[in-house]
């Protein structure tokens, strides 16, 4: 069996161009031809190159005559072909628009849905953090070291400093770790937490002051009080509202007249309430002070069986505030004004006014 290759007729079209030279030429030979033979019989007499050459000039003619059309028709096909690639690329660019158009638009409006969506979501975190955050909570070993790095501070003072120090940060350090469970407490009197929270109030200020605090008003803390008060309203448009709480009608008189109309004088609305003519409800409630700030935060003094304050605390459970600040509403709305408060007086003591016995 060869493996010889066998021989493939050579191809005598070619490539287009080719095959059309061909006919041309065939074309010319025809036309020759047909020229020669009738010039040859119309001049007998004249012998063969006169036919010959008027064979080979309308040959040559007839193929230069087809290449010029040929040529005719390949610029109009050119033409055609360009103008059909002009129109498909326009309608190419015109579909590229249109949709880089859109596209574009879809992406804008896609963003703006994106940072809707971040702000809706940061907004949301934001009021998430502000309801439930609480302050970290404070290891207790790492008290000392915190201690110790605010001491470097009085380096090289005397040695009782640094230990004061270290034990007030110690002290402070361990209120804020309370109030991570929303409630921390001193022994005594606490007046410098009374007074950051008159500063740190924002909104409002609901007060209730009872017989046990009644010298207090007459102390340098009680001053202090008043002025951060004061600065609260008329800086910060905070209202501050107060009810002095009773617990005799025999304590309405000209003290506690001036007492009330010195704090009115400082923009303090001011309310009295008599326990035992308040109706049996109200007189079943707690009767400790109770400061609460922004309706969030309630500072309370306990005094123990011989009225002396013995504890003060600092609650921000919402239930326990809540309960404080209906406590207040209600006192408030019992209470009289202070107009009210200086008839009464007046009566109290002409003996025109049923005073309360036993």
């Amino acid at each position: 069996m060869s493996t010889a290759q066998s021989s493939q007729p050579e191809d005598t079209a070619g490539t287009p161009g080719t095959a059309r030279w061909v006919r041309r030429v065939s074309a010319g030979l025809v036309v020759g031809a047909l020229v020669w033979c009738v010039t040859a019989l119309l001049s007998t007499e004249s012998g063969l190159l006169r036919p010959f050459m008027a064979a080979v000039l309308c040959a040559g003619a007839a193929v230069a005559v087809q290449h010029v059309l040929g040529l005719d028709r390949s610029m109009e096909e050119n033409a055609r072909r360009t103008e059909r690639a002009l129109t498909e690329n326009a309608a190419v660019r015109d579909a590229l628009d249109r949709y880089g158009d859109e596209l574009r638009s879809g992406l804008t409006r896609h963003t703006e849905d994106m940072r809707q969506l971040v702000e809706s979501h940061l907004a949301a975190v934001d009021r998430s953090a502000e309801e439930h955050l609480q302050p970290a909570r404070v290891r207790a070993e790492g008290v000392p070291e915190l201690a110790t790095s605010f001491a470097e501070v009085l380096a090289p003072g005397p040695s009782i400093l640094y230990t004061f120090v270290r034990l007030e940060m110690k002290r402070v350090v361990g209120h804020m770790t309370d109030l991570t469970n929303l409630s921390a407490e001193c022994a005594g009197e606490n007046h410098d937490w009374m007074l950051s929270l008159t500063r740190a109030a924002e909104q409002t200020i609901c007060a209730t002051s009872t017989s046990v605090d009644r010298e207090f008003w007459n102390s340098e803390p009680a001053s202090r009080y008043l002025q951060a008060q004061q600065e609260a309203i008329e800086e910060r448009g905070v209202p501050v509202r107060r009810v002095f709480v009773l617990e005799s009608a025999r304590e309405l008189d000209d003290r506690l007249l001036r007492l009330c109309e010195e704090q009115e004088a400082l923009n303090i609305e001011v309310r009295v309430a008599v326990l035992p003519e308040l109706p049996p409800h109200l007189q079943r409630g707690t009767t400790n002070d109770f400061i609460v700030y922004d309706e969030q935060t309630s500072f309370e003094i306990d005094q123990d069986l011989r009225d002396v304050n013995v504890r003060t605390r600092l609650i921000a459970r919402q239930d326990h505030v809540q309960d404080r600040m209906k406590r207040f509403r209600e006192l408030w709305e019992a209470g009289m004004s202070v107009r009210e408060l200086e008839v009464r007086v007046d009566d109290e003591e002409e003996g025109t006014w049923m005073v309360q016995r036993g």
